[in-house]
């Protein structure tokens, strides 16, 4: 696809980058039934293909509307158009770019801002946590409406984290939001390492990975975040500490191990940070690819597995944002589970997608609804996911337990 910049974006970084993934795109459509917001709405602007021409426009200098920002609002950055995408287009990274120069143009109104700032720098608060538990203390007497968006508190074990210590170490980011939310998945992802012999480290100093506000057209905010946890994780990689040296650092978020794995590319204009971020970046692994070697060292440790039957939806940051397909299921299935994926449309979002589920409630709930009809037929004891916000999300739709799948291993190594 030929552009040509206007003057303003012709020598900014931003501009350059962009204009290399443009190039790319050669509009063949490939990326058409992937599209899930334009399913529902309609529009070819709701799609991938759309939104390229529009930020192509605002690149060669078109005029940048109040719609252009609400179909560019609209997308989920679920990347699902490059997996199918022919000629490699760095969708996701294009439309980082994209909704930060409409952000600078397009005036929100009060409201949109005001939220969107709450968001941004209450989910990252430290005041998050305790403000949850007062939601969880009066849970009870809140409006159906507020009630479905705060979970109950976790169970006894949540805060059961392994004391052993072993040769073998890794390093794991908590999250920002999922030790107040969901503090189980941390525990329970320290527990199973544990039980094959890995020794789980956290940095106190790190907190969000930098998807939230970069995702919220924050990008420097983003990239903060970013270099606070590269500087807080460093002592670790180097084994610079009296705890040793880690062999990687693991995220039980798709979410966010799809953003730390991005370090790399979102520091390498950095001369301070691009050598370390890249380092960090390559240390990186989902929770799932450490399966093929745990398999064998916990199968004789499990005992009674409570929830055997499991339906398996696959994060969009799993297998769009990181290409990690299969994993899960198979290992899981190794193991003596029976993981099963929808029979159709498996590939497709189901409407979390971070902040989405806020901020575009009314195409959130349709795609999650869409996705529950997909998963039901499954009749599955339980469904697991490996992402804080596909689990939340979808947990509001069901009465069928909605969990992280580390828990339900977690529980059969419990017995």
């Amino acid at each position: 696809m030929q552009t040509h910049l206007a003057a303003e974006f012709k020598d900014t970084r931003e501009g350059q980058q962009a204009e290399a993934i443009l190039r790319k795109c050669v509009h063949c459509g490939f990326c058409t039934p992937t599209r899930p917001t334009d399913q529902p709405l309609g529009d070819e602007l709701d799609g991938p293909r759309g939104r390229i021409y529009l930020m192509k426009q605002v690149l060669e200098g078109a005029p940048v509307t109040r719609s252009t920002q609400l179909h560019l609002d609209r997308c989920l950055t679920c990347r699902n158009c490059e997996s199918t995408c022919p000629s490699g287009v760095e969708y996701g990274h294009l439309v980082d770019i994209g909704r930060k120069l409409v952000e600078e143009r397009v005036e929100r109104p009060k409201g949109e801002k005001a939220l969107r700032w709450l968001l941004k720098e209450g989910l990252t608060s430290p005041l998050f946590g305790p403000a949850l538990k007062l939601g969880q203390a009066v849970r009870p007497l809140l409006p159906a409406s507020l009630k479905n968006k705060v979970p109950a508190k976790g169970g006894a074990r949540a805060h059961q984290w392994p004391t052993r210590e072993h040769p073998r170490k890794v390093l794991m980011l908590l999250g920002c939001v999922q030790p107040a939310m969901m503090p189980n998945i941390n525990s329970a992802s320290a527990r199973v390492l544990d039980a094959a012999g890995i020794q789980t480290l956290v940095a106190d100093e790190a907190g969000c990975c930098g998807a939230l506000r970069t995702h919220l057209n924050d990008i420097d905010g983003g990239l903060r975040d970013m270099r606070r946890n590269i500087d807080a994780w460093w002592p670790l990689v180097e084994g610079l500490t009296s705890v040793g040296k880690v062999e990687a650092i693991v995220m039980n978020a798709s979410g966010c191990g799809v953003t730390v794995k991005e370090y790399g590319h979102a520091l390498a204009h950095d001369a301070d940070y691009a050598e370390r971020a890249a380092r960090v970046s390559a240390l990186t692994r989902d929770l799932s690819e450490l399966l093929p070697e745990l398999v064998p060292l916990l199968r004789p440790k499990l005992r009674e597995l409570a929830q055997r039957r499991l339906a398996f939806h696959p994060p969009c940051t799993l297998q769009h944002g990181q290409q990690l397909r299969g994993g899960v299921e198979t290992h899981l299935d190794a193991l003596g589970f029976e993981v099963k994926l929808a029979t159709s449309e498996s590939h497709l979002c189901c409407g979390s997608a971070g902040t989405y589920s806020v901020l575009q409630p009314e195409l959130a709930y349709s795609l999650r609804d869409r996705k529950l009809a997909q998963l039901e037929p499954l009749q599955a004891q339980a469904i697991v996911s490996a992402n804080i916000g596909c689990i939340q999300h979808l947990q509001r739709g069901t009465t069928t337990p909605v969990r992280h799948w580390v828990e339900v291993l977690d529980e059969a190594l419990a017995g």
